[in-house]
């Protein structure tokens, strides 16, 4: 052996990693005893996924979480519906949100501004003294703001100038400061929602679609909560199975991405000539839209590639129209898996399968009817969980998860507080279970 190379020493990778296996199994214990599925069809669903009951019937010791909803400056919130329309209003509480896939920081909003007796099945209470919450709720329409700034630069706008003034204002509330922001709630569904400010804020709860955006110490599948896009075309309501479905596969978005969607081009210039194969390029205009819902509700299968990041939100529109889809994007992390299981109802393709000639088609002609008649039962049975306009839908799923948060919340605000001093080389256990396994799923 070379006397000048010294053997690595593992101890201190050993020690990060006893540490952050000894808060997961805590809070793994503490969450199955003491926080079980609150819907009485959840629990049918992890054993039978097209078990269609939908009960709002809680057991009779459960207790419904109490979270306070900041009444935020509505520069953050009916503010910036006022820019994106770009028209000053003397009520600016009167504008309507615009629709577009990141509606859900509306819809989470709308739902919390609504009276109790509407909000059925609720596992979460709004309280309006925050020294009854168990959780904080911060607002601000994060990714509409980006969209304003990005559809007309230089009009006066800044979404940086926005997240900017949203931190230092939630930094100055003594709730806030008090636990450091552990036990509140940001929705940052746009990739790059909040993207300037995410260090000063990533000890919260994050409501996120993508973790691609995320550093390993910022987001987390223990701690924050993966969240559907919101669809944006209209659900299938015609007969099930394949007779008026006779195109095989069908894809329109843009052709061209950034690293992440070079797959695009790629398996455009393989499948663009098959025969009973719909894909070409199409921006979210209104007669494109018509044109994807006529194409998903006409076809088998749908295809579903990463772009900019690994997750897009033509995949909620798929399950929306029970058009099996085919989900090339390796890596990718989905809403709800604790009660959802998608193999039941996709196909998962590895990038580098997908990319040889002819696989693609092969593999998806030889998918018997049958077989899809089964993929389009459970999507019915599931799409609810999809749905932010659905009574048990969306919105009720996501305070669903949030409240599974509250064990580990608590655990790391009391080990927080009784930490003396932290070392730098010490393992920050914010970042919990994050998605660094490097695994992909998939034929």
């Amino acid at each position: 052996m070379n006397p000048k190379i010294k053997k690595p020493n593992n101890s201190s990778s050993k020690k990060v990693t006893v540490s952050v296996l000894s808060v997961f199994l805590v809070f793994v214990f503490v969450n199955t005893f003491f926080y079980p599925s609150f819907y009485s069809d959840s629990g049918s669903i992890r054993r039978n996924l097209v078990d269609s009951r939908e009960s709002f019937h809680f057991p009779g010791n459960f207790r419904k979480t109490k979270v306070y909803m900041y009444e935020l400056p509505t520069n953050f919130t009916y503010g910036v519906i006022e820019q994106h329309g770009g028209e000053k209003s003397d009520d600016v509480t009167g504008l309507k949100y615009p629709g577009h896939q990141h509606m859900h920081e509306w819809y989470l909003y709308s739902d919390l501004t609504r009276p109790e007796v509407k909000r059925v099945g609720s596992p979460i209470v709004r309280v309006f003294d925050p020294a009854e919450a168990d959780l904080f709720y911060v607002s601000a329409f994060s990714s509409l703001s980006l969209i304003v700034d990005s559809g007309r630069p230089g009009f006066g706008y800044s979404d940086e100038e926005m997240q900017e003034s949203l931190v230092s204002w939630l930094e100055s509330q003594e709730w806030w400061r008090r636990n450091n922001g552990r036990d509140h709630v940001i929705v940052a569904g746009d990739p790059n929602a909040l993207k300037r400010v995410m260090d000063r804020v990533k000890n919260a709860v994050l409501l996120v679609t993508d973790f691609d955006r995320l550093r390993a110490d910022q987001g987390s599948l223990v701690k924050d909560v993966i969240i559907p896009y919101s669809h944006r075309i209209d659900a299938y309501e015609g007969e099930l199975g394949v007779k008026q479905r006779t195109n095989l596969l069908f894809f329109m978005g843009n052709r061209y991405r950034k690293d992440g969607g070079k797959v695009r081009d790629l398996l455009f210039k393989l499948l663009e000539k098959e025969e009973d194969v719909v894909i070409k390029r199409g921006t979210q205009s209104r007669e494109n839209m018509r044109a994807v819902k006529q194409g998903m509700h006409t076809s088998k299968f749908c295809l579903h590639l990463a772009g900019d990041t690994s997750f897009a939100c033509r995949l909620f529109d798929a399950i929306a129209s029970l058009c099996v889809p085919v989900i090339v994007s390796d890596g990718i992390e989905l809403p709800f898996e604790d009660v959802i299981d998608y193999r039941k109802f996709s196909i998962f393709l590895r990038r580098d399968a997908a990319l040889k000639p002819g696989f693609v088609v092969k593999k998806l002609r030889k998918v018997k009817p049958g077989k899809i008649l089964k993929y389009q039962k459970v999507m019915k049975e599931v799409r609810r969980y999809f749905d932010y306009t659905h009574i048990n839908g969306s919105v009720n799923e996501i305070w669903r998860q949030v409240t599974k948060k509250i064990p580990l919340i608590k655990l790391m605000i009391n080990r927080e507080k009784r930490m003396i001093k932290r070392d730098g080389s010490d393992p920050q256990c914010s970042c919990l279970c994050s998605n660094q396994t490097g695994i992909i799923h998939g034929v």
